[in-house]
């Protein structure tokens, strides 16, 4: 097993060794408990050990297991489907694909129980298992995601996203002002953060060039004087958490991003949602203009915030 040592900061053990890997805290926890971590070369397996500052804390990280991925039934909200590909309004709180550790419960998975997929040998790489999956949303972020039905759609697909043929429209809801709301464009490379893996930001460890482009649609300001704005958002490039990571670099982080933000009471997750997407089709070139209306929680905060219903954009 590999095993890895930093030198603690004052905090709890489970949330520092996380920081220290591109694993999940939860995954860390299943770590500790099993004794694969060591605090002054001690075992230590409660996760929410104290550490002081200081410590030299080692931990092993384990040889992944081959997991089996199955068909699930779960509806989908499909927005368009022919033989070649099917486009679908992922919710949030669903994972795009299985990785290590998480085999259910994913997009992946409700295709599997719907359409039959390109890649049937299910091997896992070193991004886990993405049958006819061309591009990524995260976890708690809304909206149109494509998929391939074909291996030749895959590559079409895959390619027009490399040579930037499409263009992906996001909405999202920030707290704060975005360049008191004029239309802007961020060029600002992201890389990963240096201390905390699982995070990107502007500069980072081996950035690379990001540009968004940010229009303003709608601002309210509550009793406090806070600022909140309805955003469109078009990222050129496409940086992991790219969104995420300039508004919180422009100061207007996103409503409920517990990453690059904090919570919020108004809605349980990040209120990033993608609107639209247009690609070229793989098969006969004609561009695909694919949309998904914004959603109920985003639709409730933004009026919960003061907003109008009369400011969200249409899908037609």
């Amino acid at each position: 097993m590999e095993t890895h040592t930093f030198t603690a900061e004052k905090g709890r053990l489970d949330q520092q060794v996380s920081q220290h890997t591109v694993y999940s805290r939860s995954q860390v926890q299943q770590w500790i408990e099993a004794g694969l971590v060591r605090v002054a070369g001690e075992v230590t397996t409660r996760t929410g050990f104290k550490l002081k500052g200081g410590e030299e804390v080692s931990f092993q990280i384990p040889p992944e297991k081959p997991m089996e991925v199955v068909p699930e039934d779960v509806p989908l909200d499909a927005v368009f489907e022919d033989e070649h590909l099917i486009a679908v309004n992922k919710p949030p709180g669903m994972m795009t694909h299985p990785s290590q550790g998480i085999v259910t419960g994913t997009l992946v998975n409700a295709l599997m129980g719907r359409i039959q997929l390109p890649d049937a040998d299910r091997d896992f790489g070193e991004e886990g298992y993405r049958p006819g999956i061309v591009h990524r949303l995260d976890k708690d972020t809304s909206g149109v995601i494509v998929v391939a039905k074909t291996v030749l759609a895959h590559a079409k697909l895959a390619e027009a996203f490399k040579e930037r043929t499409t263009q992906k429209t996001y909405l999202c809801i920030t707290v704060g002002r975005v360049n008191q709301g004029k239309v802007i464009t961020l060029d600002a490379p992201v890389g990963r953060h240096p201390v905390q893996r699982q995070m990107m930001t502007v500069g980072g460890t081996a950035s690379r060039e990001a540009q968004t482009h940010f229009q303003t649609l709608a601002e309210v300001r509550d009793d406090a004087g806070r600022w909140y704005a309805l955003v469109q958002a078009k990222p050129r490039t496409g940086r992991t958490h790219q969104i995420r990571v300039h508004l919180q670099h422009l100061k207007a982080p996103i409503l409920g991003d517990e990453v690059y933000g904090k919570a919020s009471p108004v809605i349980s997750r990040q209120a990033l949602h993608a609107f639209r997407l247009q690609i070229p089709h793989p098969e006969t070139g004609k561009l695909l203009d694919l949309k998904a209306s914004l959603p109920q929680d985003m639709q409730e905060a933004w009026k919960a915030l003061g907003g109008s219903e009369a400011d969200f954009p249409t899908p037609s």
